[in-house]
């Protein structure tokens, strides 16, 4: 399954810069809004060191890690909900992402202007959060107004129930409260994921401090974002877009020493995705052999007839059983083979839940 996450923030926040720089992409970076206009793609594989030892195991022919797509989307500014700066062209965007990685300023420079003309973070979340909640409170009432009367004078229990939560979700948008916030049940949450919510999405925060304040992993701002973050269910993770820059020109043993000599522990890349990962619910199985080994991202709680759908829906369709180890068992039997021996090899059914680090073999027939 394929996973993507829009990187959005008011201009100057450093939030073209941190794209460049975890994807390579070299994207106009400039000192004025707007640099960015069309939505720029970058695809990133996800690190997993357990991809090192399936490789060195089975020597295949091609090596496949799971990837992950970010959308850089041009700056964000008061107003955009009625057309300001780019306006709804920027909010289309973040419709089509999985998850919304918000850029937040966090460092003083007097050379790099600000939007509003001061460096406030808070401010900066707020402006964003009501643009979004703007932007869904028209889509709410424009359903509402179609459906309305209809769901008054209908005994259609299913455009009852629309109805009903169309209401509360305008209740609660008017009350500057994200649809996130909201504790929706299964049946809401079918319902509402036509819609498209811009505040439904799960969304992290990412403090952008100066190259000082990594060392330390805080600030002042970085905390009463934390704090902010904490009231929403959202994470924070703290990066300096200036040292990501110049991690991205170095190789994998470089990044290593880089990160060593300045006490810290992974990029803020790594600490991005594995955020992210946390946030969707999102694990990992392998396929393993000679001709490939590759990873496949899936989200806890699916069956192993869905997981065998994301390589291929015929899988999905003519499952028949799953043969299935754990990378543990391998690491610790040392071969496929030895894993058999033991007994720790498993044929697993339809009502199997697969598990982070599954390496699994479908059987099918169509």
């Amino acid at each position: 399954m394929s996973l993507t996450a829009g990187i959005v923030g008011l201009p100057n926040v450093g939030k073209s810069t941190l794209f460049n720089a975890i994807t390579k992409k070299n994207i106009l970076a400039a000192n004025y809004p707007f640099a960015t206009i069309d939505p720029n793609v970058g695809i990133v594989t996800v690190p997993d060191k357990r991809l090192e030892f399936l490789n060195d195991l089975y020597k295949p022919s091609s090596l496949v890690p799971t990837s992950f797509e970010f959308t850089d989307i041009a700056g964000l500014v008061k107003g955009a909900s009625n057309g300001e700066g780019l306006g709804n062209k920027f909010l289309s965007h973040i419709r089509e992402v999985d998850a919304i990685v918000e850029v937040v300023r966090c460092f003083e420079d007097s050379n790099i202007i600000h939007v509003e003309d001061k460096v406030d973070p808070i401010r900066d979340i707020e402006i964003i959060n009501v643009e979004l909640i703007l932007a869904d409170l028209e889509i709410i009432e424009n359903r509402f107004n179609k459906i309305g009367k209809k769901a008054a004078l209908s005994k259609d229990k299913e455009v009852k129930k629309e109805a009903e939560l169309l209401d509360k979700l305008k209740k609660s948008l008017e009350s500057n409260m994200t649809i996130r916030q909201l504790d929706l049940d299964e049946e809401e949450q079918k319902i509402i994921k036509a819609f498209n919510l811009l505040t439904a999405k799960p969304i992290i925060y990412m403090a952008n401090v100066s190259e000082d304040d990594i060392l330390t992993g805080t600030n002042a701002m970085v905390e009463k974002v934390k704090e902010y973050a904490s009231k929403d269910g959202s994470e924070v993770v703290v990066v300096c877009a200036k040292i990501e820059s110049e991690l991205s020109d170095l190789n994998d043993e470089e990044k290593l020493v880089f990160l060593r000599e300045l006490g810290i522990n992974e990029s803020g890349l790594d600490k991005l995705i594995k955020a992210t990962y946390s946030l969707l619910g999102l694990e990992t199985f392998f396929t393993a052999g000679v001709d490939e080994v590759r990873a496949w991202t899936f989200k806890k709680g699916m069956k192993a007839p869905q997981c065998a759908g994301i390589i291929h829906t015929d899988f999905e369709r003519g499952f028949i059983k799953a043969e299935i180890m754990s990378y543990e068992d391998l690491v610790a039997c040392g071969s496929e083979k030895a894993v058999k021996e033991a007994g720790k090899m498993r044929l697993e059914g339809k009502d199997y839940f697969m598990k982070d680090g599954d390496i699994c073999y479908f059987r099918f027939n169509v």
